[in-house]
């Protein structure tokens, strides 16, 4: 029979473990320590557990960590792991640093439920979801770079990497929980944000859920029948679906939403779609961030003109939108948005 990670487990689960096996409740809270806020990859790292104890684990569990298994560093500081799972499957997360803080790009999910085609992830389609742990053990990967090449603790947290983190809820919320818990990384929830292609129905569930963490959608175009060319899933999800969850988050959570827009030559650089964003942002507290186009091998999508960008910022500012211009980081060792692929795997 295959044994069951124990990291499925919750604290309560572990303490009536103990007692079922005729051990102290109190060792659940030690083992749940030695997971989560101290790392542990084995149970012989739990040296305040008595050996019986630890072999009675070994003999009902696993811990099914990551391992970075190659790291890459860019000419511009940002660093890219390929990350084997368990299962032997590879997923990349990202770390991102400035002058004032360090962020973790992590994945949610082994190639993605979407179809953007902008985006070498979702070439890849989706092979499954992340655990809990799983996406727990990027952030505590990234920490650690953080800390030994930068001087300090990581500072902030992107659902941006591989994967449509709505399509993966209930374990990106749990994971999120680990993260923000003082059981996990004590981390603030203001210092995490999840980046959504735009699914309705989940970003009310989020609000529903009263979240603490920040909100950001991949719009990209503010006509309907642009953005399904672009995201063609958003076929099912017109944006007065979108434009409805979004006023519903905002009246819930009054957290102000980014919108993170890339523009493309021939696709929507033009006024009418500078006008429909702008309108769009009318709707809800809101602010931008136009992205740089990271090429994934092929023509179909081009990095339009500074003058097309620059067209959408005078518009935006007029109108009293924040926009800000988001240059790519690690484009040379493909691991700037969009790029995440695992071309090492």
């Amino acid at each position: 029979m295959e044994k069951k990670d124990i990291r499925a487990l919750s604290k309560e689960e572990l303490r009536d473990f103990f007692i079922a096996n005729g051990d102290k409740a109190f060792r659940g809270n030690q083992v749940f320590e030695w997971l989560w806020s101290k790392g542990a990859h084995s149970f012989d790292d739990m040296t305040n557990v008595a050996k019986a104890t630890r072999t009675m684990l070994e003999n009902n569990f696993v811990i099914n960590h990551i391992k970075v298994d190659t790291m890459q560093r860019s000419e511009d500081g940002t660093v890219k792991n390929a990350v084997r799972l368990h299962d032997g499957l590879v997923v990349e997360s990202v770390l991102i640093p400035t002058n004032t803080r360090t962020t973790a790009c992590v994945s949610s999910q082994v190639g993605c439920s979407l179809d953007c085609n902008f985006c070498a992830t979702a070439r890849l389609k989706r092979m499954r979801n992340l655990e809990p742990a799983e996406i727990y053990d990027q952030v505590i990967a990234i920490d650690k770079e953080s800390r030994l090449y930068y001087n300090h603790p990581l500072s902030n947290i992107v659902f941006m990497g591989m994967g449509e983190p709505l399509m993966n809820y209930n374990n990106v919320m749990k994971a999120i929980e680990m993260i923000t818990s003082n059981e996990g990384l004590g981390m603030s929830p203001k210092r995490i944000t999840v980046s959504t292609s735009g699914v309705p129905k989940m970003i009310k569930k989020m609000a529903d859920d009263e979240v603490k963490f920040n909100l950001a959608v991949s719009l990209h175009s503010a006509i309907d029948e642009i953005r399904s060319k672009i995201m063609p899933f958003s076929a099912s999800f017109p944006l007065v679906d979108l434009r409805e969850a979004l006023e519903y988050w905002y009246r819930k959570t009054k957290s102000k939403i980014s919108f993170e827009y890339v523009v493309w030559k021939g696709i929507n650089d033009n006024k009418a779609s500078v006008d429909a964003l702008v309108k769009f942002c009318k709707y809800v507290p809101c602010k931008v961030n136009l992205i740089e186009y990271n090429p994934i091998d092929d023509g179909d999508f081009q990095q339009a003109s500074e003058e097309s960008i620059n067209a959408y910022i005078k518009a935006l500012e007029a109108s009293g939108i924040v926009v800000k211009v988001r240059r790519s980081r690690g484009k040379d060792i493909d691991a700037a948005c969009g790029q995440l692929a695992n071309k090492e795997a």
